[in-house]
């Protein structure tokens, strides 16, 4: 069975540029999952965000059918559109993040741009995440900081990849690993503002102690809410899905 919840808070901020989804294909019993953050020191975040949101969404629940190019076209057909949406209200700038979990035939497949983030555990262990297209994330991959420092480094806002950019090829990364779910998996995906404020030891933590999907995310976002209390602090979204 296939549990799930979302949320989305607003932090300090005038506004939320997050955008959360889940989505259900019931003829194809498929599922997807949805974080997309606008940059909003780009310009109209939020009307990045739930543009490309809707047009997944729209994408998974008219699909006829899920196979292992679907997930690729949903990030094409988004950013085409996207990129149409620009031109034609004359947006100067229109980018966001975004990370995409589909579940379908007891297969789950994910894709990313950007600095949203998706981990896989099991039983509560973090087995993997995906790895920012960010200037620090670069960093940390030529060993010139720790993982650990990207959390709050000085330019963890500045992204190599985005939706809304100009393509030249396709920039965002789908995982190649056909996982197959089984009772113990769980998956979490989120915003910047989300993970910068809880480590994947705190997230493994609540995770084993939390047994439904929905008081399993309160109780990081609570956490989220707390460790970033007093600080300038960005929009924080999130879906958690537990597979039982």
């Amino acid at each position: 069975m296939i549990e799930y919840a979302t949320n989305s808070m607003i932090g300090s901020k005038e506004k939320n540029e997050d955008a959360v989804r889940a989505f259900i294909n019931q003829p194809l019993a498929a599922y997807g999952f949805l974080v997309a953050d606008g940059l909003g020191g780009h310009g109209n975040g939020d009307i990045a965000s739930n543009f490309v949101a809707d047009c997944v969404g729209a994408a998974i629940e008219n699909a006829p059918s899920v196979d292992g190019t679907f997930i690729d076209q949903c990030f094409d057909t988004s950013q085409k559109l996207l990129m149409e949406e620009k031109e034609i209200n004359g947006y100067s700038s229109i980018k966001t993040t975004l990370v995409l979990l589909i579940i379908a035939d007891g297969i789950a497949r994910w894709g990313h741009i950007g600095d949203s983030r998706l981990y896989v555990f099991h039983e509560g262990k973090m087995v993997s995440r995906t790895f920012d297209h960010s200037v620090p994330q670069l960093l940390a991959l030529r060993k010139e900081i720790k993982e650990k420092d990207i959390r709050h480094h000085p330019q963890r806002s500045m992204l190599l990849k985005a939706m809304g950019s100009e393509w030249y090829s396709p920039e965002y990364e789908i995982d190649q690993r056909r996982k197959k779910i089984r009772k113990g998996d769980s998956f979490l995906l989120c915003s910047d503002g989300f993970w910068e404020w809880i480590d994947e030891k705190e997230m493994s933590r609540i995770i084993k102690k939390k047994e439904s999907a929905y008081d399993t995310l309160m109780e990081m976002s609570e956490l989220v809410g707390k460790n970033g209390a007093g600080k300038d602090m960005d929009n924080y979204s999130a879906v958690f899905i537990r597979i039982n």
